[in-house]
């Protein structure tokens, strides 16, 4: 067997370990698993939605909170359907689409093309002529065509054309048609952004890799309005500032590059763009997107509302429509990347005798990060040590999510603390009854403090710096 193939196989075997791990230690869980489940759909379990809560808040801080440029906004899912015919989405948000006549499975066009290496335009492509057959059975395909990716469903009591309406396939869109409240009621003055966390959802054919690609997911976006101008300076600031946020929260620089679209990949609103892509065990990713989407959407909303969206410029009297530069990330594939790129194995060293030989899981996420701060563990369930642990457990939780763990060996305890990202323990033994001191240990280093429970809330704050 070749390296390449003993690398990929590798990679493989890390995803299992690592989609394993989100299920057992309550992170991810299958949607609907005891009726079967529901393809590319997740639940987030109790350590999972503290983690995608911190991502989010994270992300609100560094975008929101620190800047005095960028005000926020929660959008409704619901919106007028005219909005989707002036985004384009109506008209052009599709996947060209094959089934095969036996099997009746379907496919993706341009992925089966592009497996061959043929890249013409695909709607043209003559499947025939290329002799490409369905890849599961080796039947005959049918012609390609267009699949619309947006959800659609019925507002009020009949269900007919004039009550159709769509689940958003972004969250984008509620920020430009809101783009003139914000800018009034929180009076900003341009350059400005709004930023939003939302769900959206889109009817994904070929949806897969875990957490990746989904149907229903969750964006973290913020929309940068500019004079035209000025938006080439602010594209290339919009891109070091996220590919520089995505290292300071924990990610190896060395798995994440800047991949720049060329101008046949452009959507037909940008007039440039960049990914944050991050090199998952499957495949180099797309974490998130920059792009400068020039004064497209503020046209198309002005010609189909007709609602005047320009800015005056009071210093040169010009009127103009904002140029736009977006940040666009997921959340649910960039809690997957943080997962692994957290995940380590190496040589047990909890000190646990059971385990002097075995491999040990630790998840080195950053501490903002990290769904469980502190972990709670008395060496035993004596009542006095217990009533001081309790005690300890109640200072720390006022201010930090935290866990309280009386089972099995403390070596054992700390493995299991170690498995889910918890950056500290706290064990209360028997001579902390004495002198009022516990023992902290870093998830990291290893290293042990030995810290008077009174100053406690100092010593972590100066951890966390809250």
């Amino acid at each position: 067997m070749s390296k390449k193939s003993d690398k990929s196989e590798d990679k493989q075997d890390t995803m299992e370990k690592i989609v394993s791990l989100a299920k057992r230690r309550g992170f991810i869980f299958q949607s609907s698993e005891i009726y079967g489940g529901i393809n590319s759909c997740y639940d987030y379990g109790p350590l999972g939605i503290e983690l995608k809560n911190n991502l989010k808040k994270a992300w609100w801080k560094e975008m929101v909170q620190l800047r005095d440029d960028v005000a926020g906004l929660d959008s409704s899912i619901l919106m007028h359907p005219k909005i989707w015919e002036a985004s384009g989405h109506l008209e052009g948000f599709t996947d060209p689409l094959v089934d095969c006549k036996k099997c009746k499975k379907r496919f993706r066009a341009d992925h089966l093309l592009e497996s061959k290496g043929i890249k013409p335009d695909f709607r043209q492509a003559d499947f025939k002529k290329h002799k490409i057959k369905c890849p599961e059975c080796d039947g005959e395909l049918t012609e390609i065509r267009d699949f619309n990716l947006m959800f659609k469903t019925f507002m009020g009591a009949l269900e007919n054309k004039a009550s159709e309406i769509y689940l958003r396939p972004e969250t984008a869109q509620g920020i430009y048609v809101n783009f003139e409240n914000v800018r009034m009621s929180a009076n900003k003055k341009m350059p400005f952004g709004i930023a939003q966390i939302g769900k959206a959802f889109r009817n994904e054919i070929t949806p897969g890799n875990f957490t990746f690609r989904t149907r229903e997911f969750e964006q973290m976006e913020m929309q940068y309005f500019v004079h035209p101008a000025e938006a080439e300076k602010w594209f290339e600031y919009w891109q070091q500032q996220r590919f520089e946020w995505y290292q300071k929260m924990g990610l190896n620089k060395a798995k994440l590059k800047l991949r720049r679209h060329k101008n046949n990949e452009l959507a037909h609103y940008a007039k440039a763009a960049v990914d944050i892509e991050y090199d998952f065990p499957f495949a180099d990713k797309e974490l998130e997107g920059i792009h400068n989407r020039g004064d497209f959407d503020l046209k198309r909303h002005e010609e189909f509302s007709g609602h005047d969206l320009k800015i005056l410029d009071e210093d040169s009297k010009e009127k103009y429509l904002p140029y736009i530069i977006e940040t666009s990330g997921g959340i649910d594939r960039s809690v997957l990347a943080f997962i692994v790129d957290a995940y380590t194995e190496m040589e047990a060293r909890s000190g646990d005798k059971d385990a002097k030989h075995e491999t040990e899981t630790v998840l080195k996420l950053h501490k903002d990060l990290a769904p469980i701060k502190i972990a709670i563990l008395p060496l035993s369930k004596k009542e006095k040590l217990e009533e001081l642990s309790m005690s300890v457990y109640g200072q720390l939780k006022e201010n930090y999510m935290c866990a309280y763990d009386t089972t099995q060996t403390i070596g054992k305890r700390y493995r299991r603390q170690d498995e889910i990202g918890t950056p500290y323990c706290v064990t209360i033994d028997f001579d902390s009854l004495e002198d009022k001191k516990v023992t902290v240990r870093d998830r990291d280093s290893m290293k042990q403090d030995r810290v008077n429970i009174k100053e406690l809330r100092d010593y972590f704050r100066e951890k966390f710096g809250y």
